[in-house]
């Protein structure tokens, strides 16, 4: 039987923590015992823990033999901040896939009381992440970063730059990163697409265009598909 695996909030030597909404999971939910045994992602590696001391408030694990240390391609996501409830479904999505980083961005068609209220969703974009990497097995979650202005996460972008855009007609996905290695970054548009000037900046700064096709895809669903695709290529 698979042993649940955790993600550790804080390792230190051959012990490991799980520390608030986890510890208290562990604690009063499944009613874990010390000497019980789970996997532990430790950022670098999956490693069998056994349980030392348990609180609500944290659980102590000493490691043991390693389980496992395949990491993922590292992808990043720069995406456009949209609906919350669809972000929030396209956060969770793009975790189980793998993705390493998402940058909520505030682009020229984002609504402007999205944008305002973005800052106070981080947290919860950080747990639902969390959350969604535990179920999924990975060994860490993605880091969400504190939304920015597009511009910005356009300069800070690394490895292979690829905007998706819908009024790219030739160079598909797939095609663009047929030769490339990681890290890549993709970046998404909100709802409405990209703004001209946007498209400039992208260009200017000599990112890729893709397109995924000839049908108009919602923003969480072309960067699921998007992904999909990148994790296939860049994992062959």
């Amino acid at each position: 039987m698979t042993r649940r695996r955790w993600i550790a909030d804080r390792v230190e030597g051959d012990r490991a923590y799980l520390l608030g909404t986890n510890a208290a999971h562990l604690a009063r939910v499944l009613r874990a015992r010390a000497g019980q045994q789970f996997d532990i992602a430790t950022q670098d590696a999956v490693r069998s823990g056994t349980i030392v001391s348990i609180t609500a408030e944290a659980v102590e694990f000493a490691l043991g033999a390693l389980v496992e240390s395949v990491a993922l391609p590292e992808i990043n996501v720069i995406l456009s901040i949209f609906k919350f409830d669809r972000l929030e479904w396209a956060i969770e999505k793009l975790t189980e896939l793998g993705v390493a980083q998402i940058v909520p961005a505030i682009a020229r068609r984002t609504e402007p009381h999205l944008a305002k209220a973005a800052e106070k969703r981080v947290e919860r974009w950080r747990k639902i992440a969390h959350e969604a990497a535990q179920q999924a097995r990975r060994l860490t979650a993605p880091e969400i970063l504190e939304p920015s202005h597009l511009k910005k996460a356009i300069l800070e972008a690394r490895g292979r730059c690829v905007v998706l855009s819908e009024m790219e007609e030739t160079a598909t996905l797939k095609s663009v990163l047929e030769s490339a290695r990681a890290p890549v970054t993709m970046a998404f548009g909100p709802e409405g697409g990209w703004a001209a000037e946007e498209l400039q900046i992208f260009q200017e700064r000599s990112w890729s265009s893709a397109s995924l096709g000839s049908t108009i895809l919602r923003a969480e669903t072309a960067a699921i598909v998007a992904v999909a695709i990148a994790m296939a290529e860049l994992s062959g």
